[in-house]
Order: structure tokens, then sequence, then C-alpha cells
């Protein structure tokens, strides 16, 4: 009878190692998934926080369409805009503040190469720098300069195309 008792114990204790074994093995195996399921849930996370936020830049940008064009108007005036300050002004309404003129705003940020633009990048324009624009998408930019004032133009023909010069990222 004190065989038959040990016996058991033996069994049972093998038995709850053998299922504390397979339960850590699992456990283990499952853990990178986890981990690699997480840091793609942040990853998307963090492209649909970039995504809305170049959509708010771009909707508050857009209120704006046919404001007149104003050389060296002042910060935080509306009523009139030149390229940079119209810029400054709408990105700074979405929290992220640029320097006033666009040559400035043409070193903040990460370089971002004209085939991989995204709506909400900055694009600069001529040599020395002294444009800056808003890109939308679909070779689109929104800016402000002579009589049209705040405008979208196509910056993938014609003069604006010729005298694009670099772009940036500046909502990350």
């Amino acid at each position: 009878m004190n065989n038959m008792k040990k016996n058991r114990l033996t069994k049972s204790l093998l038995g709850i190692t053998l299922s504390v074994s397979l339960f850590a093995s699992v456990n283990l195996i499952a853990a990178p998934q986890s981990a690699h399921a997480a840091s793609a849930a942040s990853i998307t996370a963090v492209s649909t926080s970039m995504a809305g936020k170049a959509n708010s830049v771009i909707s508050t940008g857009k209120q704006y369409l046919g404001v007149r064009y104003k050389f060296g108007a002042q910060k935080g005036n509306t009523s009139s805009f030149d390229c940079s300050s119209f810029t400054q002004y709408v990105y700074g309404k979405n929290g992220i503040n640029l320097p006033r003129s666009s040559k400035q705003q043409s070193q903040v940020g990460t370089f971002v190469p004209r085939n991989q633009l995204q709506p909400g990048d900055l694009v600069f324009f001529y040599s020395p720098i002294h444009h800056v624009g808003i890109y939308l998408g679909n070779g689109k930019v929104l800016h402000t300069y002579g009589k049209p004032g705040v405008t979208i133009s196509d910056m993938n023909s014609g003069w604006w195309s010729k005298n694009y010069k670099t772009a940036r990222r500046v909502i990350h």
C-alpha cells in the first residue's frame, strides 16, 4: 500500500510538472507574437495620428482660400498672408510651431524626397529658397502668392515643377 501511494504521488507530480512545462512553453511561443501585434498596432496608431494631423492642417489652410497675398504680412494676421506667414499660421493652429521665413522653415523637420511626399509636408521652391506651400497629395500644393492669394496649384507641371527645390516633413 505504501508503494501504491508513492506511485500515485509520482504520477501526480509528473502530471503537474508536464502541465507547468506545457503552459510555460505556450506562453514563450505566444509572447513574441503579442509583442509584434502590439508594435504593429502602435505603428498603425502613429500613422493614423499623422494622417489626422495632416488632414487638420490642410482643412485649416483651405479655410483661407482666396485670402489676399501681401509680402511681409504680419504674423497672426488672417486678412492677408505671404507664403511663410500662411504656413506658420496654419501649422501653428494645429500645434506645430514653425519659424517665420520660408528659408528657416526649409531647415526644420526631416528631408522628404519628392517621390515620397505625403499630404501635410512642406514644399519649397526657388533657389535660394523663398517660397513655401503645403503639399495636398496628387501633385497639388496649397500656398499663397500674387494675384490669386491663397490658392491650390499643380506642382507637377509648368513653373511650379521647374522651380521645385525640396520638401520637409514636420508632422511626426
